[in-house]
């Protein structure tokens, strides 16, 4: 009898099992099907995407009135978006792809500030257009190749899943179509880049190369540790010290510690010493101070370091800690691309985090011209339903990347913070921002 017994029993766990494993496979392959039926859109809604970037190029091209360019240049702007978006979406981050991914950066970035200088006072030069000739080109042989892939994916019944194991185990068969055809479009891509064609784009990007100069002698890695340890408030014993390579834009060492529950990095420029960046991981306790003694310690903190003339224009607190924005003020304007970032912890007021790159590549005295409008009048292109609590004047970068005086007011509308940017010399609304406030926090425990 308990024999009997236990072979049913037995046999309702093999069952049981069996069962378990068949939905187990079923989940599996329903994922499986699902990840593959998203590359399977990504992909072809890439395709589809560089196509129609062809085709508006080349519409662009056949163009006369700057009036039809300007909507135009603004769609091949969007599909260049649309595209970029299709790429992060396929499993390429083991693939080497970013020419490509900078390529469709390039013409995004040149058709938007082509297409909102206003072209009928300013329509496209002759360099201009041979760049949209370029890239009429180029796009031209991208799609070519990405449509041969895609009719090889569907004769062949061709997978991504197997893409990306490829891809994850290191393990590129000759025959996989697929990754060999992004590898030619990537090469492609890389020979256009390679002519002068580049040198145009990088004329319009908004990274444009700049000589950055720095102030003061170079230091040397004793003296970065004395930097680093006040900083950080150890000995130099616990620091590592490393120089960075000679391709950097700014030749800076490295320091790093680990200790006990934290750990810290800093980068500290080669040349004047001064600290560019800098984070401090630690578990952070209750909070004991206010968000407004936290700038008071940031402030201490940038002058320490020999940030001068520093004004606060934004604070916001997220999971008890303070995040400050400084720019700098020159005689009463506030130079925001000379910008600096600051975290402090407000459990006990310690700094945990600076960014102040953008200040030593934009930092410079700027002769700042008189506005061409009253204050008055820039109030009046605000939106008269913004209740202005504060206005100064100020430098910013516009969305063609060039430096313009703005007057700036500080506004409310509803329960909502804005910062609006009028141009000083034309009474143009060149930026509205919507302020961040302190950080929402839900209650979970109920």
């Amino acid at each position: 009898m308990l024999r009997w017994l236990f072979i049913a029993v037995l046999s309702v766990a093999v069952v049981g099992t069996a069962f378990w494993g068949y939905q187990e496979h079923q989940e599996k392959n329903a994922i499986l099907i699902q990840a593959e039926n998203n590359y399977q859109r990504s992909f072809h809604d890439l395709t589809y995407h560089i196509d129609s970037l062809h085709d508006k190029i080349g519409t662009v091209l056949a163009m006369n009135s700057p009036r039809s360019v300007s909507p135009q240049l603004a769609e091949i702007w969007r599909i260049t978006s649309d595209a970029h978006s299709e790429v992060g979406q396929l499993p390429l981050s083991l693939l080497p792809f970013n020419k490509t991914e900078e390529f469709l950066s390039n013409i995004g970035d040149f058709s938007y500030r082509t297409a909102v200088r206003g072209l009928d006072k300013e329509p496209l030069n002759d360099e201009e257009t041979k760049m949209l000739e370029k890239l009429y080109q180029q796009s031209g042989e991208i799609k070519r190749e990405l449509r041969n892939v895609q009719h090889l994916a569907l004769e062949n019944n061709l997978r991504w899943m197997d893409v990306q194991l490829a891809l994850v185990n290191h393990d590129q068969p000759a025959d996989n179509t697929i990754i060999d055809g992004f590898k030619t479009v990537e090469k492609n891509v890389e020979t256009f880049s390679e002519s002068s064609f580049q040198e145009q784009l990088n004329g319009v990007s908004k990274n444009d190369d700049k000589e950055i100069k720095l102030e003061g002698g170079n230091i040397n890695k004793k003296e970065v540790k004395s930097i680093a340890g006040d900083v950080f408030q150890l000995k130099d014993g616990d620091l590592k010290i490393t120089s960075s390579g000679d391709g950097s834009d700014i030749k800076v060492y490295s320091a790093s510690f680990e200790q006990d529950n934290k750990h810290g990095y800093m980068d500290i420029t080669e040349k004047g010493g001064y600290v560019i960046s800098m984070i401090l991981n630690r578990d952070i306790g209750e909070k004991s101070i206010g968000l407004h003694d936290g700038m008071k310690k940031a402030e201490q903190f940038l002058k320490g370091l020999g940030y001068e003339n520093m004004e606060a224009y934004n604070s916001a607190e997220y999971s008890n800690v303070g995040v400050y924005s400084f720019a700098y003020n020159q005689d009463d304007v506030r130079i925001y691309p000379d910008s600096v970032q600051v975290k402090v912890a407000l459990d006990n007021g310690d700094v945990v985090g600076l960014s102040a790159r953008d200040f030593l590549v934009n930092h410079q005295e700027r002769d700042v011209n008189e506005p061409d409008i009253t204050m008055e009048e820039a109030k009046k292109e605000v939106n008269p339903n913004v209740e202005i609590q504060e206005e100064s004047l100020a430098v910013i970068d516009n969305d063609l990347g060039e430096e313009v005086l703005v007057y700036e007011f500080l506004g409310t509308l509803g329960e909502d913070t804005y910062r609006i940017f009028i141009n000083a010399s034309d009474g143009f609304e060149e930026r509205v921002e919507r302020l961040k406030s302190t950080e929402v926090k839900f209650d979970t425990s109920a």
